[in-house]
């Protein structure tokens, strides 16, 4: 097994000078070297092919006993040292202090195509970042992990990625629903693929700490091997910086808009700095259309990460990452621009993405109050996200009387739609089809377009807990068959269209088919 190994972070930013794992405090480091725990008994259960392609290795190469053992955390490659960074973060809107890689180990980096990726290791014991908990995890949360990653990928949503996914043969001790019921469970490891791990609370920790000398070193680093293009650094490389980051946040939460996807942890400790969507815990997929959806149980009361409050959130998170950079920049002014663009930028920005999923190629002040009566329309009775976009592709502008008939599948208990309600969705689809006749593309053509932005399938929650369900009893075949099914997540796909269907109604209220916890 041969990588073009690269250490670029460990030897070019401040090492924590205590090595070991012990929990510990960690002052003016970037990250600390720490050993992997052995796993007692490993066992790989999925490869990600695309991931070997991407770092240069084969098929071949990942069937050998040294891939399982370096990424199971029972061997260190040669010339090598693991490590977990430090950093902090605001969790829940509150200041939290050191938290760092409590459960993730990076390995190495590795350069290939023109391209350097991080590979890490997620559920491979304790580094002195672990606090009170013991650095695993289980086959539950890691499979959610493994699939989703690559799942958003193939959507077009910037993402980490994932290379592997294996049993450690360990029992971990987890309280599923944190209601002092906690029960033994598979202990698992997911090999995580990024070009870079690098979050928002890595900067803000220095802040904190008034520590603008390894602020510097650490901004300096970033731009130097991540926004290259930005120059040496200075003033100037800073301020561009941050907008180019504010831009990259805005994309991707607009990306998580368009394909109803919750992050439902969204702590600046799990902002990516690349913009990528990052740690897939308590995640979810809206099932109805509700903007005050979150599927995060420790979020219940407050709902501050519910669907409808992420762009909000991504706003707030930012500020914390201007706070974090003034001392390099010591302006505010260029600081409130760039907070200031996306304020502004985000609203135009989720139309012109609605405009996209109902089939609209030309801007017209109308359209506001089109998507917005639709919004409304889609929350009055529950209806289900991706089958109603999906489906309205269907309406051909010539006659859109018919268009309620069309996208019925969508709605949970049609049934029950009030007189009144089908009187305004049939207002609505008037008001659609008078739209598209000023439209000059064809129904063809529209759908194409509009099913190019509407995936067919998703990982709802029961899908993944099914395949959950399945492995915990060593059946391995329906992890494969999603992991397949969400590479193609836009394509017809006729042979799978079992899974082009709403949430089961047993599914409703099932631990981890609806809500979660960041137990894992």
């Amino acid at each position: 097994m041969k990588l073009n190994i690269q250490n670029t972070f460990t030897s070019e930013l401040p090492a924590d000078p205590i090595t070991g794992n012990q929990r510990r405090q960690v002052a003016e480091a970037c990250f600390s070297y720490v050993e992997p725990s052995p796993s007692a008994a490993p066992k790989l259960i999925h490869v990600s092919k695309e991931m070997l392609d991407n770092l240069g290795l084969s098929v071949a190469d990942s069937r050998s006993a040294e891939f399982l053992k370096i990424f199971t955390g029972n061997a260190v490659l040669d010339n090598t040292q693991p490590y977990a960074m430090c950093y902090g973060g605001h969790q829940f809107g509150n200041w939290a202090g050191q938290l760092g890689d409590g459960r993730a180990i990076n390995l190495f980096e590795v350069a290939h195509q023109e391209k350097q990726w991080v590979v890490q290791l997620k559920g491979a014991g304790a580094t002195p970042y672990s606090r009170t908990a013991d650095g695993l995890a289980v086959l539950r949360s890691s499979i959610r992990e493994y699939l989703c990653s690559e799942a958003m990928h193939h959507l077009g949503v910037p993402t980490t990625r994932a290379l592997s996914l294996a049993l450690t043969g360990d029992k971990v001790m987890r309280d599923v629903l944190y209601n002092g019921n906690p029960a033994y469970e598979k202990g698992a490891i997911v090999s995580r693929v990024s070009p870079s791990f690098l979050r928002f609370g890595n900067y803000e920790l220095f802040t904190s700490r008034q520590d603008a000398q390894t602020l510097k070193t650490l901004v300096d680093f970033t731009i130097k091997h991540h926004f290259t293009h930005l120059g040496s650094p200075s003033k100037e490389a800073y301020i561009a910086f941050f907008n180019e980051v504010v831009q990259s946040t805005l994309a991707l939460i607009v990306h998580w808009q368009r394909v109803g996807f919750v992050h439902g942890v969204m702590n600046t400790d799990n902002m990516s700095i690349l913009g990528l969507t990052i740690d897939y815990g308590p995640y979810g997929w809206l099932e109805g259309f509700e903007e005050g959806w979150t599927p995060n149980t420790t979020d219940l009361q407050q709902k501050r990460y519910r669907y409808g409050n992420q762009p909000n959130i991504g706003l707030w998170n930012l500020y914390q990452l201007a706070n974090a950079l003034y001392p390099l920049i010591e302006e505010v002014a260029p600081l409130e621009d760039a907070l200031n663009q996306y304020r502004t930028g985000f609203p135009k920005a989720m139309i012109q993405m609605m405009r996209q999923k109902i089939g609209l190629s030309t801007e017209k002040e109308k359209d506001i109050a089109l998507i917005q009566e639709l919004e409304r329309l889609l929350q009055e009775a529950e209806t289900d996200m991706t089958i109603f976009f999906r489906l309205l592709s269907k309406v051909e502008k010539a006659d859109t009387s018919n268009g309620l008939d069309l996208i019925k599948e969508a709605f949970y208990t049609p049934s029950e739609l009030s007189a009144s309600l089908r009187e305004d969705w049939e207002a609505w689809f008037q008001f659609y089809g008078n739209r598209l006749q000023e439209e000059a593309v064809s129904d063809q053509e529209r759908k194409k377009s509009m099913n190019q932005v509407n995936p067919k399938y998703v990982l709802r929650n029961y899908m993944a807990q099914f395949a959950i369900d399945d492995a915990e009893n060593g059946d391995y075949g329906l992890l494969e068959e999603l992991f397949e099914l969400l590479k193609k997540p836009y394509s017809e796909q006729t042979h799978q269209e079992k899974w082009f269907a709403k949430r089961p109604e047993w599914a409703r209220h099932k631990v981890g088919c609806s809500m979660l916890s960041c137990s894992s």
